[in-house]
């Protein structure tokens, strides 16, 4: 059965986002619906998806625009890096995405499909927040919510921060969608920082030898981490993974609550086993790593078919 997927995402200076867009054009399994684009310039990082969808031949994807500043506007935007370079030309600032609010286009998109439509949001949880205030009956309408964020650090994992990047930039919005009682599975750095992208798979990627996968090529070869180990993580493509194939990964059922005001520990991630009733969320806790790594360098090098915009008009 074809999964209709709206990816929510900070598409820009690390290469994931774009991974992970290509890891679903890549999927016969999903049928990308939409995309939105959350937090610091929006307008920007629309361009970038647009480019890459124009490149790949699919230019009747909606793309639309939503939040730009935290939920609560108490915490400056994070902005370092190089969005756009090697992506978007002059001739770029032509694209542009549709007027409808990324919040309002997720909200119409899953109530007039109530119990079909997949949420993947790979960037801060504003326009999931925001979306699941301003209509609420959005949580039950969902068919499911896919989230990239969070850490549980555990005694394997203690070198990793205390609070994951997408839970930082928005830790109010983080602790809306994760108390929501949406249908709902959390992505972890544990997992995804035990899964890379190597110069081996780059190379296989631009020898398919189309605009697209030149382009995404050459955005994993700009990645500062990339340029300097020769490597990357797989955060947000191996999210795309776990709803393709949900046995990459090993899902454990856990309470998230997100910390809003702590001096040392604002936007960590606490989990703990679901008590009094509480149903929480699934975790994934372990990752297949090679099965993982092959799985999403083989959909990101396959070809894409023409016909995947067919039913993305609207």
């Amino acid at each position: 059965m074809t999964i209709r997927t709206i990816l929510d995402t900070d598409v820009g200076t690390d290469v994931d986002d774009c991974l992970a867009l290509a890891v679903i054009l890549g999927s016969p399994e999903l049928q990308l619906e939409g995309v939105t684009c959350v937090y610091g310039d929006v307008d920007l990082r629309a361009r970038m998806v647009l480019k890459l969808l124009c490149l790949a031949g699919l230019e009747g994807v909606p793309v639309t625009t939503g939040a730009q500043r935290p939920l609560l506007g108490l915490r400056p935007v994070y902005w370092p890096g190089h969005e756009g370079v090697g992506l978007l030309e002059d001739a770029d600032s032509m694209l542009t995405p549709r007027v409808e609010h990324a919040v309002d286009y997720i909200i119409r998109t899953v109530m007039d499909n109530p119990g079909e439509i997949h949420l993947l949001a790979v960037g801060p949880l504003t326009n999931v927040a925001m979306a699941f205030l301003k209509q609420p009956k959005v949580v039950s309408n969902l068919a499911h919510l896919t989230v990239m964020g969070g850490a549980i650090r555990g005694p394997s994992t203690l070198q990793l921060p205390y609070a994951e990047h997408n839970i930082v930039c928005d830790p109010e919005a983080a602790h809306v969608v994760l108390s929501s009682g949406a249908p709902m599975t959390l992505v972890p750095l544990d997992v995804t920082t035990q899964t890379e992208i190597r110069q081996p798979d780059v190379e296989r990627i631009r020898a398919v030898g189309t605009p697209f996968h030149d382009a995404v090529a050459g955005q994993i070869e700009l990645y500062p981490r990339y340029a300097e180990s020769g490597s990357t993580f797989l955060h947000d493509p191996l999210a795309v993974a776990a709803v393709v194939k949900p046995e990459l990964v090993e899902l454990r059922r856990l309470v998230v609550e997100v910390e809003t005001q702590g001096r040392l520990t604002t936007a960590v991630t606490l989990m703990k086993p679901p008590t009094d009733g509480s149903k929480g969320v699934q975790v994934a806790v372990e990752v297949d790593v090679q099965a993982a790594e092959t799985f999403i360098v083989d959909r990101i090098a396959q070809r894409i078919p023409s016909a995947v915009s067919a039913n993305n008009q609207g």
